[in-house]
C-alpha cells in the first residue's frame, strides 16, 4: 500500500540511491542511504536518514520522511555509486573521475577521501576535455572496479593511488554496468547487447566468456547476479526486457521477460531473499517480481495501475537445475509482478533493496522510501 511509502522532494534529479550496508550481525532495519544527482547545475552526493521509526503510529505504520544529514558538491553527473564500507562511498562521474567520499558520523559531514581523476578518458588523460563518463562502479572492499564509455575496465584499491590494473580496450563499445561474479571475476554489459565475464587473475585483456542477446543487439544498461546461485544473472536493457542468463550453459539468455515500456535502468535481486527481484525504468514504473509462491494459472498480461498483479510464464531451454528463475515446468513457473508506483510519469532512475526496505529516486526530483516491502 502506498501509505507505507514516504516521499521527499529534493529539487534535484536523482540518478542513484543506495542503502548503507548494515554491519554483519545487525538486526536493525537499514537506516541511512546515499543519493547522487544528475542533470542539475550543481550536482550533489547526499547522505539521508531514512526517517524516525520512533514515531510510528499505533499500528506500527511508519511516519516521518527521510531527512538530509549532509551533502557535498559533485563535479559532473553521478553515474553510479556504491558503499565501500560503513563510512565510505565510491562515486562515478560523467567527467570520468572516480571519487571516494567519507561520511563523518561524529559531525555529519562528507569529504572527498580519494580521487582518481579521469579514470576514464577518450583521447588521453592529460587533455582538458578528454574525460569519458564512468558509467559503473562495483566494490568488494578494498577493491573497486569501474567501467566507462571509453570501453575501459579499471581495478583500483581503496588505499592505492594508482590503478592496480587497467584493461584499456576491454570493449570497443560503451560498457554500461559491472558487477562481481566472484571475488576474482567480474561481469560487464555493453551497448551492443553483450554480457562478458572477465577473470582478473588472467593477465590477458580478453573476456573469458561472451554471452549475447540474439538478433537486435539491444544495449544492456544493468546487471545483477543472484546472491546464492552465482550462475544466475539478470540484465535489463534499452527495450525494457528482463533477461535471465545461466552462465554455465549456452551463450544466450534462458528467459526473456517482457517488462517495461522503455529503458530499464536498474535490476536488483533482493540480497537476502532472491526469489524477489526489482526493476525500474524510464517509463516511470518500478516492478517487484515475486517467484516465491507458485501461483495458479492466470492470464499472462500486466494491468498497469493499482497494486495489481500479473502472471507471466517464461519458457526456458534445457534446464538441469530447478531454481525459481530457471524452471522449465510452466505450471509452477508463474511469477507475480507488482508495479510499486502506479502513476509515476517521469523516469525511475535507481532503486536499492535491503531487508524490508526499498529506496528509489526519480527525475521528478524526489526520493521515496518504502519500509514495509513484504507487508
Amino acid at each position: 500500500a502506498m501509505e507505507d511509502v514516504s516521499a521527499k522532494f529534493v529539487s534535484q534529479k536523482i540518478s542513484r540511491t543506495r542503502w548503507r550496508p548494515l554491519p554483519a550481525a545487525a538486526l536493525q532495519s537499514p537506516d541511512l542511504f546515499a543519493t547522487g544527482s544528475w542533470d542539475n547545475e550543481d550536482n550533489r552526493v547526499s547522505i539521508w536518514s531514512a526517517g524516525d521509526l520512533g514515531n510510528a503510529g499505533l499500528n506500527g505504520e511508519y511516519h516521518g520522511e527521510p531527512h538530509l544529514l549532509c551533502d557535498i558538491q559533485h563535479n559532473g553527473d553521478v553515474m553510479d555509486m556504491q558503499f565501500l564500507d560503513q563510512e565510505r562511498i565510491v562515486v562515478a562521474s560523467s567527467t570520468g573521475t572516480v571519487t571516494i567520499f567519507r561520511h563523518h558520523q561524529n559531525n555529519q559531514t562528507l569529504s572527498a577521501n580519494h580521487r582518481w581523476e579521469k579514470a576514464h578518458y577518450h583521447v588521453d588523460q592529460d587533455t582538458s576535455c578528454g574525460g569519458a563518463a564512468c558509467t559503473g562502479v562495483v566494490c568488494n572492499n578494498p577493491e573497486i572496479v569501474t567501467v566507462g564509455e571509453d570501453g575501459r575496465i579499471n581495478l583500483f584499491r581503496a588505499d592505492q593511488k594508482d590503478a592496480v590494473r587497467t584493461i584499456d580496450n576491454a570493449d570497443s563499445s560503451t560498457l554500461h554496468a559491472v558487477t562481481f561474479l566472484r571475488t576474482t571475476e567480474i561481469l560487464t554489459v555493453n551497448s551492443i547487447g553483450q554480457l562478458k565475464i572477465w577473470d582478473l587473475r588472467q593477465q590477458r585483456n580478453e573476456p573469458s566468456q561472451i554471452f549475447s542477446l540474439a538478433g537486435d543487439r539491444v544495449p544492456l544498461h544493468c546487471v545483477d547476479r543472484h546472491p546464492n546461485q552465482q550462475h544466475i544473472v539478470a540484465t535489463g536493457g534499452q527495450d525494457g526486457m528482463l533477461s535471465i542468463w545461466d552462465i554455465r550453459q549456452g551463450t544466450m539468455p534462458v528467459s526473456l521477460l517482457n517488462a517495461h515500456e522503455a529503458e530499464m535502468w536498474e535490476v536488483h535481486f533482493h540480497p537476502s531473499d532472491p526469489d524477489h527481484l526489482f526493476t525500474c525504468s524510464e517509463d516511470g514504473s518500478l516492478w517487484h517480481w515475486d517467484t516465491s509462491t507458485s501461483v495458479s494459472e492466470k492470464p499472462s498480461f500486466l494491468h498497469q495501475g493499482g497494486r495489481s498483479t500479473a502472471y507471466l510464464s517464461h519458457s526456458t531451454i534445457n534446464q538441469s537445475v530447478v531454481s525459481a528463475w530457471l524452471s522449465n515446468d510452466p505450471t509452477k513457473d508463474r511469477m507475480e509482478i507488482t508495479n510499486l508506483i502506479p502513476n509515476q510519469t517521469l523516469s525511475v532512475n535507481s532503486l536499492d533493496v535491503l531487508g524490508p526496505c526499498l529506496v528509489y529516486g526519480t527525475d521528478a526530483e524526489a526520493i521515496y522510501v518504502n519500509r514495509q516491502l513484504f507487508a
